[in-house]
């Protein structure tokens, strides 16, 4: 399949004709395919009834979601679950593992709140200890009650990345949080060695808000306990009350409901994005994002420490006032809440002109 041109990646999305969108690090912009394809199912189930073949379509459906997934993580479909955001897998994550007052948890410095909160509902269930460490001392940190080590591939605030935590899951489970990893740049679980990878559908793969993915490495899969069986979690559902009817892969970690015009409309955008090429999506979008960088710094400004990643982080007097007056400007960037930042998410979507217009509203 001819790929195609960057001009043409950039018309497939409406919001890009009116702003200068540059907050895939929230919600990524929606092409106009995703709209078409949620329409296309949800016209079918108005007009002919949410019968067996809306079912069907449904299961198709999130099957080609499931190898899409995994095939951006560099993992087999059996051991990728369909969820319906980072937050949801982590929790399935930290509720699986059954933790005890006798176990801790080790996490990295300043993450996302949608991964300390499941951290701080296992807290408050069961006496899991939180203990955080800066990232770059995550594995000398180790102690022996750790049970579980959490933190971002890709961190939230200013584009940094994890250090290599491959052998220290050998010992201990690593739980990665992927939200600014999958689809922003490129990912191999089996390279990063972790034991889980969480990762969102909304941000860099541009789907609906609901939709996200967990990896579950083969030697895991037994040791983590499903929270929610339901109907498609089994492999034969006639037999409801029989542990071997549960299928044996990650399909059990699955989330319980997911509406079909929602896959439709999250796999016609990775369609999108599979089009131009992901090679091409993760370089276009970190070279762009390098050349924000620079451009910052070259007028001055205080760019955050950042790795080749598609972040920029850079301080303002008054982020919120400034968010306010890019965003009366047509630029679409946010602040990060407790911090002297402004974060711009760029995108292979985007342009140079772009980069221009944020740097002119500044």
């Amino acid at each position: 399949m001819p790929r195609v041109d960057p001009a043409r990646l950039r018309a497939e999305f409406p919001v890009l004709e009116r702003l200068t969108y540059l907050n895939a690090g929230t919600c990524g912009p929606l092409p106009a395919a995703a709209r078409r394809a949620a329409d296309e199912v949800a016209d079918m189930a108005e007009l002919d009834g949410r019968r067996d073949a809306y079912y069907d379509r449904f299961v198709a459906l999130r099957d080609r979601q499931r190898d899409a997934y995994a095939a951006l993580l560099g993992a087999s479909p059996d051991d990728v679950a369909v969820t319906t955001s980072t937050s949801d897998g982590i929790a399935r994550v930290v509720a699986g593992l059954e933790l005890s007052s006798r176990d801790e948890v080790l996490v990295a410095e300043r993450e996302h709140p949608s991964l300390l909160g499941p951290l701080l509902g296992a807290a408050m269930r069961s006496g899991v200890r939180i203990r955080t460490a800066p990232r770059a001392e995550l594995v000398e940190a180790v102690g022996a009650d750790t049970a579980l080590v959490a933190c971002s591939h890709v961190g939230w605030v200013t584009g940094t990345v994890a250090p290599d935590l491959s052998e220290l899951a050998r010992e201990v489970p690593v739980l990665l949080d992927g939200a600014q990893g999958i689809g922003a740049v490129p990912v191999d679980v089996r390279a990063l060695g972790c034991s889980f990878y969480a990762a969102s559908g909304q941000k860099w793969l541009c789907g609906p808000v609901g939709t996200g993915a967990l990896y579950v490495a083969p030697e895991h899969r037994e040791r983590l306990a499903p929270t929610t069986l339901a109907y498609f979690a089994y492999a034969d559902a006639t037999r409801a009350l029989d542990p071997s009817a549960v299928h044996p892969t990650a399909t059990r970690f699955d989330t319980p409901a997911l509406a079909p015009e929602t896959v439709a409309a999250a796999l016609a955008a990775l369609d999108v994005l599979g089009a131009y090429g992901w090679d091409r999506v993760h370089a276009r979008a970190r070279e762009l994002a390098g050349r924000l960088a620079a451009a910052l710094e070259a007028s001055g400004r205080r760019v955050a420490p950042r790795a080749q990643t598609t972040l920029v982080a850079w301080e303002e007097a008054d982020p919120h006032a400034a968010t306010e007056r890019l965003d009366a400007a047509g630029v679409a960037v946010r602040s990060v809440p407790g911090s002297p930042y402004l974060r711009a998410s760029v995108g292979a979507w985007n342009d140079e002109d772009d980069l221009d217009r944020l740097l002119a509203a500044l």
